[in-house]
């Protein structure tokens, strides 16, 4: 199939960033210790390969329909008296923030994307990375590696009572 210009050049673009993503998880991976923390990152690479290959089939002209990604396996993420080194905790922090950045990247490019196998792909791919961060965040939970302030029961309802009225607009 023949790709409109903007989606084989987001994938260009796309293509070069996994390329150096993948590098810099390679690089985690032989870093830290923790088997869940390697266990993720390897998710996290396999994953990113699978984007690649689904973005190699989409470009290749002699491919027609829809691709399909491969199911994320299930990372085991209890730690137990697991203890991360600051390394392993700044990877962590760093690896969620990726994964968060990807899954924004892929939805909004998949918004400008033409091609309807094209743009599903990306949204799939978004959801996958989504999911990543969602794994990165419950292992920086159970380090205590995050911070989320809450705002109080008042102000929720001060909100709520604010903008009620907006239902009937």
């Amino acid at each position: 199939m023949r790709l409109p210009a903007v989606d084989l050049g987001i994938m260009a673009e796309h293509l070069a960033a996994h390329e150096g993503m993948i590098n810099k998880f390679k690089i985690y991976y032989a870093t830290v210790r923790s088997p869940v923390l390697k266990n993720l990152l390897l998710t996290h690479i396999h994953t990113l390969r699978d984007h690649v290959r689904a973005m190699l089939v989409l470009i290749d002209p002699n491919q027609v329909g829809q691709v399909h990604l491969h199911q994320m396996k299930d990372v085991h993420l209890t730690l137990g008296h697991e203890k991360f080194t600051e390394q392993e905790k700044d990877i962590t922090l760093e690896a969620r923030a990726t994964a968060k950045l990807m899954a924004n990247d892929n939805f909004t490019s998949a918004l400008m994307m033409k091609d309807h196998h094209v743009k599903h792909a990306h949204i799939e791919m978004a959801l996958q990375e989504e999911k990543l961060q969602s794994m990165y965040s419950e292992v920086i939970k159970q380090i205590d590696g995050d911070f989320t302030p809450k705002v109080t029961e008042k102000m929720q309802l001060l909100t709520l009572q604010k903008y009620y009225h907006v239902l009937n607009e």
